[in-house]
């Protein structure tokens, strides 16, 4: 199996925990916790902020003296806009089930007391279509570059059945602002149906001899998390399963520029 799949550990509890050890990279770090109702999760780091992302039940949730009360709506990542918490560095949160939870625990590095937490409700998430022809893809930011953090780049992505995504290839390895940056990536995977699969490419450029310094090809099933340390990344599902993918980024920098492929940029064009 590749050293870029992470296949969940179970059903309940902590099914995914990747660090930025475990990782071997310095910022992203992506925790998936399925909860039952009435159950309890806390947490808080005092050097690391959180997107604390609903991708499926209601919770409620605080964040040091902030309570939010029941948070989410959607049942199914596939059924609406998402809802999350943004909790700064040095401040602990709780979630407490109220449903069937499964809820995803972004982080990466901050600074202590730089902003207050705060709910990022449905509908303050912009959304927009991307691509055309059988590479649409329907893109919801979570916390995008223009939205307050310190370091985390958080977005969905619903691919549709038999479409492209992350495609044409692009990467963003390099801290060569404004042409490109460094950004580490974690994909979260689900299924539409779940017994489905999609696929996924991590690869870098070829020298002059024709060999790349990473080339890994996944098979990708439902609650799969694939890491991208660099290179190109695109994602291909198959007929009749949609897929939906949660973006975490971090790195030196936080702005997303990134760089295609050149031997596929001309399906812009088209």
């Amino acid at each position: 199996m590749s050293k870029l799949l992470v296949k969940p550990s179970g059903e309940t509890g902590c099914v995914i925990d990747v660090t930025p050890e475990s990782a071997g990279w310095t910022y992203v770090g992506f925790a998936l916790h399925k909860l039952k109702p009435g159950e309890r999760l806390a947490g808080g780091d005092a050097d690391r902020e959180a997107c604390l992302v609903l991708v499926s039940g209601k919770a409620s949730i605080t964040a040091g003296e902030s309570n939010f009360g029941s948070v989410g709506r959607r049942m199914s990542p596939f059924d609406g806009k998402p809802s999350s918490v943004y909790v700064p560095a040095g401040m602990d949160w709780s979630a407490t089930a109220e449903t069937d939870v499964e809820l995803a625990v972004c982080t990466a590095p901050g600074t202590a007391g730089a902003r207050p937490p705060r709910l990022i409700a449905e509908d303050d998430n912009g959304q927009e279509v991307r691509g055309k022809g059988s590479n649409v893809r329907h893109v919801t930011n979570i916390l995008p570059e223009t939205a307050d953090a310190d370091g985390l780049l958080v977005v969905e992505v619903v691919t549709p059945a038999g479409n492209t995504s992350s495609y044409p290839p692009h990467r963003h390895d390099e801290d060569d602002l404004p042409r490109q940056s460094s950004l580490e990536e974690t994909y979260y995977h689900r299924l539409n149906p779940p017994q489905g699969f999609a696929f996924q490419r991590v690869y870098t450029d070829a020298d002059a001899s024709g060999r790349r310094e990473l080339d890994e090809a996944m098979a990708v099933e439902d609650g799969d998390m694939t890491l991208v340390p660099k290179g190109y990344h695109p994602c291909a599902t198959i007929h009749g399963y949609d897929l939906y993918y949660l973006n975490v980024m971090a790195g030196p920098r936080r702005q997303w520029r990134f760089h295609n492929a050149s031997e596929h940029e001309w399906l812009l064009k088209v």
